[in-house]
């Protein structure tokens, strides 16, 4: 079983205690971003089950997805109440990680996904699935727990696929210049370059003094634009390196 596998019955685990407790008012309060409630991140996480599983079945029988499956996905899910969007989203998870138990390595092999200009490998896909579900699982936490984190056994399946998000996170400022950051727990080194156009981050080999430290669950926050003042650890300074990665990496 791979990394990203245990790692995703982990996030579905955490999401499942906080999800079943929840009554109808706690459903339809502000998750985070604010402009989502708890019901519309679990209909999201949900219709994402949903068509990795379609996606996935399709690619393994050699059938080419048709081009409104996503919508009728989400069109299903939209229609959905609060209550029904909460339970669906456990139900998808689940029949998203028992597809995955019976996949074999010859069928995953065959996984091609399209998404706009990439196409992705079964590992890739379900990279994208897993850090996709912890970060919305964080948007549920920090609905009713301001110190809510990433699970730090989850964070380093989570590193493994975040090179590849920040392509396409990473939003020009007008800046050149580049930007040394070292996680803790794990530790790693990341250079974060910017030009005027273009954003680039990669691990680092240096270990010259980082222009800024954070535990590594609060950079793939940074990252995926969770890391403002109210979430950021107390134990990270907040310096002006700091602020401008912030828009850097506004969110998505």
């Amino acid at each position: 079983m791979s990394d990203a596998t245990t790692a995703l019955q982990a996030s579905a685990a955490q999401l499942r205690a906080l999800v079943e407790p929840l009554n109808a008012e706690q459903l339809r309060a502000s998750a985070y971003p604010t402009e989502w409630t708890v019901a519309d991140v679990l209909s999201h996480l949900g219709s994402g089950a949903d068509i990795f599983v379609g996606q996935v079945n399709d690619a393994v029988a050699g059938t080419p997805t048709p081009p409104d499956f996503s919508r009728s996905v989400w069109d299903d899910w939209n229609a959905r109440t609060p209550e029904a969007q909460a339970a669906g989203l456990l139900a998808s998870d689940a029949a998203l990680l028992a597809r995955l138990g019976e996949l074999t390595a010859a069928e995953r092999g065959d996984v091609a996904i399209s998404m706009g200009p990439f196409t992705l490998n079964f590992d890739e896909y379900l990279g994208l699935r897993l850090n996709e579900h912890v970060l919305h699982t964080w948007d549920v936490d920090v609905a009713f727990n301001d110190d809510a984190v990433i699970p730090a056994e989850i964070v380093g399946a989570v590193l493994d696929n975040l090179g590849f998000v920040a392509r396409f996170a990473g939003k020009p400022i007008g800046a050149d210049r580049t930007y040394l950051v070292r996680t803790s727990n794990p530790v790693k080194t990341y250079e974060i370059s910017l030009t005027t156009d273009a954003v680039a981050t990669a691990e680092s080999d240096s270990d010259a003094a980082a222009d800024l430290e954070l535990p590594a669950e609060a950079f793939i926050r940074l990252v995926y634009g969770r890391l403002d003042v109210d979430h950021t650890p107390s134990t990270v300074a907040d310096n002006e390196h700091l602020e401008e990665l912030r828009k850097v990496f506004p969110g998505f």
